[in-house]
């Protein structure tokens, strides 16, 4: 408003000053003479200079008529466009100025001004390449796909706009979320300009995204030749690229091919977790142990993981717990100070019942670092040791609460991730996942899929029997309603448990099989019911106890099925 106030003051003012400037002149006495061969010429001043104006004018149309001379000889000389050429400047000069305020337009983001200096520039200038760009960019700009769609479709038919009306497609299937037709584009981009950065990165994430490793690799490798991907960085990206290739062609039944670029992958990468156990696998299917324990511990000295562990135990499945805390020695001694070190020794010092050996191994991580893991060890180990139920009991409640551990965290997004995969779930990052512990916040939001927050190296990979029956934590557990009373001054029966599991693996809980009775056998230590304080303890019945092994001594009034029968004694 003050701005247009201005501009009709400053507009009334020069009127003014123009007629007062022409008054002046009017009253002025003087005379302007002209002498020129012996003709005098006098002029008043309003007079002067309106010839002065008059004279301008026709020095115009002189040059004018000057330049159409020109352009007819120059027709007649054989130049058949010098005619059209001298009578298209002007609109080419009003074309031209019109698409650099539309240039300005876009880059201010102004689309509905740009649409129309595009449109402007169109009519006034004859290159289409050049008005149709600028018409797609503003479509763009203003929101309007549909037409951006039809304008790019149009630059396809010529050579020199071809590639950009390809990008052009392309983005706008990213943007409508086409990622399989936006592939077939980028990868019809890539082959006008195979050294375009933006359309290597574009191709490059598409391939992951729709699983095409092979393609994927080998637009890495260009851009490793190019120059213009670090030499580590592109080695890291291929290895990963690599293992997925692997992963699916092991799915399709081809075990070599699998092998081989398993093998290349850890080769390339050694901190690569997932491909340095599935070439060591590979290698045990061959029954090639030797390379197996190679490329395990060499991971394990960059970066330690349970994975490594459980892969380093399929080499020898069968092998005694004694004899496989030596096997094991060597590839802790990897990497002895690390935490993972130190809670596998402890957890194999748990298999071969040396729980004084655990505990030191553990040393105060329970305190330091409490994880579900370091406090499930240290329940075991107590309770190993002969230590109460209610201090086991109060290591496994700390547990609940625990920190789940590390676990693979994308590192752009944090979101956490059951498996290692190449591309994360929620913002399809590339080589994000790192083995590492999550946020406060997402620390439950997902459980592990090896396992790694429990006893990893003991418990094993889960069965499907044993995912049916599994308690739901999230729940409090609910005792088990107790047994049929014994007759009194009777013994109670004794059951034989047997282990249901493999040569060499520590056995479960839930691996039991209760076969009968056998012999009467007493609790050698019974814990005592709880009771009111103002009720007298009553003195329970003696009886004679039977010489059974350690290992197969249960309590006679418990059935082992969870966690929770062990912990807590039965109302008789």
């Amino acid at each position: 408003m003050l701005l247009s106030l201005l501009k009709i003051i400053a507009f009334f003012a020069i009127v003014l000053a123009i007629a007062l400037g022409a008054q002046h002149l009017s009253e002025t006495g003087q005379m302007l003479q002209i002498r020129y061969g012996g003709t005098e010429i006098a002029l008043t001043p309003v007079k002067a200079v309106a010839a002065l104006l008059v004279l301008m004018v026709l020095a115009w149309l002189i040059f004018k008529i000057l330049g159409l001379i020109v352009a007819v000889l120059r027709f007649l000389m054989g130049d058949e466009t010098a005619v059209n050429r001298y009578f298209s400047r002007a609109r080419e000069r009003k074309g031209y100025a019109a698409f650099a305020e539309g240039m300005l337009a876009v880059a201010s983001g102004e689309g509905k001004l740009a649409q129309d200096k595009a449109a402007r520039a169109g009519r006034f200038l004859n290159q289409p390449h050049l008005t149709n760009l600028l018409a797609a960019q503003a479509a763009e700009t203003a929101g309007d796909s549909k037409q951006a769609v039809g304008i790019y479709r149009q630059l396809l038919e010529d050579d020199r706009t071809r590639f950009v009306g390809i990008r052009g497609l392309m983005r706008q299937k990213l943007a409508e979320g086409d990622t399989h037709k936006a592939l077939l584009l980028a990868q019809k981009a890539y082959a006008l300009k195979p050294r375009h950065a933006e359309v290597q990165d574009t191709l490059l994430d598409l391939q992951t995204r729709e699983h095409d490793w092979k393609g994927a690799r080998k637009t890495l490798k260009d851009k490793r030749n190019q120059g213009q991907l670090p030499k580590a960085v592109a080695l890291r990206r291929d290895a990963v690229l690599a293992l997925k290739e692997a992963s699916d062609v092991l799915a399709e039944g081809q075990s070599a091919s699998a092998r081989e670029a398993a093998i290349s992958a850890a080769t390339a990468s050694p901190d690569l977790i997932p491909a340095a156990v599935l070439a060591a696998r590979s290698y045990i299917e061959q029954k090639d142990y030797r390379n197996a324990s190679r490329i395990l511990e060499k991971t394990w000295s960059v970066r330690p993981h349970p994975d490594v562990a459980a892969a380093y135990a399929e080499i020898v499945p069968d092998e005694k717990s004694s004899a496989r805390l030596r096997r094991f020695e060597r590839l802790i001694a990897k990497n002895p100070q690390h935490e993972e070190s130190r809670l596998l020794k402890a957890e194999l010092m748990l298999a071969a019942e040396n729980f004084p050996g655990a505990r030191r191994a553990l040393g105060d991580l329970a305190e330091t670092h409490p994880t579900v893991r370091t406090l499930s060890i240290m329940a075991a180990t107590e309770r190993g040791s002969g230590a109460d139920d209610a201090v086991v009991r109060g290591w496994l409640t700390k547990a609940l609460t625990a920190s789940r551990g590390p676990q693979w965290v994308c590192d752009k997004c944090h979101n956490v991730m059951p498996e290692w995969s190449p591309v994360c779930d929620s913002c399809g990052g590339f080589d994000t996942l790192t083995w590492r512990e999550p946020d406060a916040a997402r620390q439950t939001a997902t459980a592990s899929a090896t396992g790694a927050e429990m006893l990893p190296l003991l418990v094993g990979s889960p069965r499907k029997d044993d995912l049916a029956d599994a308690p739901d934590l999230s729940e409090p557990v609910q005792p088990h309603p107790p047994g049929p009373a014994e007759p009194e001054g009777q013994a109670p029966r004794a059951e034989t448990v047997t282990p249901n599991v493999a040569p060499g693996m520590v056995p479960r809980e839930s691996d039991y099989e209760v076969q009968g009775p056998s012999a009467t056998v007493t609790d050698p230590e019974p814990v005592p019911e709880a009771r009111p304080t103002d009720e007298p303890e009553p003195v329970q019945p003696e009886t004679p106890a039977v010489e059974t092994p350690e290992r197969d001594m249960v309590r006679p009034d418990v059935q082992p099925a969870d966690e929770a029968d062990w912990s807590e004694p039965r109302k008789r």
